[in-house]
């Protein structure tokens, strides 16, 4: 379903997490649940992926994710602060030790001058505390800004994790 390099790298973050006796959560945006998909499709998997977010509306990062509504209008949905604060809501409002955020613009539309198209912000919480990581893929595609951000997502939770 994913190219083997994700496939690798979602192995990875369910090894890790297992072996340190953690459980995930996963805050998506832009990528619509393409980073828990990845890590389900792993072979036991169910013992570390505690829940998913798919937060496409600002509404549902508000209702799933408790995001203040103005932090979202004062901020923008493709924002360092809303990343922040989808990895901290995913926490909140789950039993995972574990968050990872991706909120951002795919394309091909939807773009501007401060917010291009392939403009996406993760962030990921765990033991070690929350960072933050912006991407510019720039206009490369849909798909292909998709399957970037569920790596960068895969990697986050890596470190996170401590792997």
């Amino acid at each position: 379903m994913f190219p083997d390099d994700i496939e690798a790298l979602a192995r990875k973050v369910v090894e890790a997490a297992s072996a340190r006796g953690l459980m995930i959560a996963a805050a998506e945006s832009c990528t619509g649940g393409l980073v828990s998909a990845a890590l389900t499709s792993v072979a036991g998997s169910s013992a570390v992926v505690e829940r998913g977010f798919v937060t496409y509306s600002n509404a549902a990062k508000s209702e799933l994710l408790e995001i203040p509504a103005a932090l979202i209008e004062r901020h923008g949905a493709v924002s360092e602060a809303v990343a922040r604060a989808m990895a901290d809501g995913a926490l909140a409002c789950s039993s995972a030790q574990v968050s990872v955020a991706v909120t951002g613009i795919a394309g091909p539309g939807g773009g501007s001058t401060g917010k291009p198209v392939g403009l996406v912000h993760f962030a990921a919480a765990g033991p070690g505390g929350l960072i933050h990581v912006e991407r510019r893929f720039g206009d490369i595609g849909r798909e292909a800004v998709r399957l970037d951000s569920v790596r960068v997502a895969l990697e986050l939770l890596l470190d996170r994790i401590g792997a």
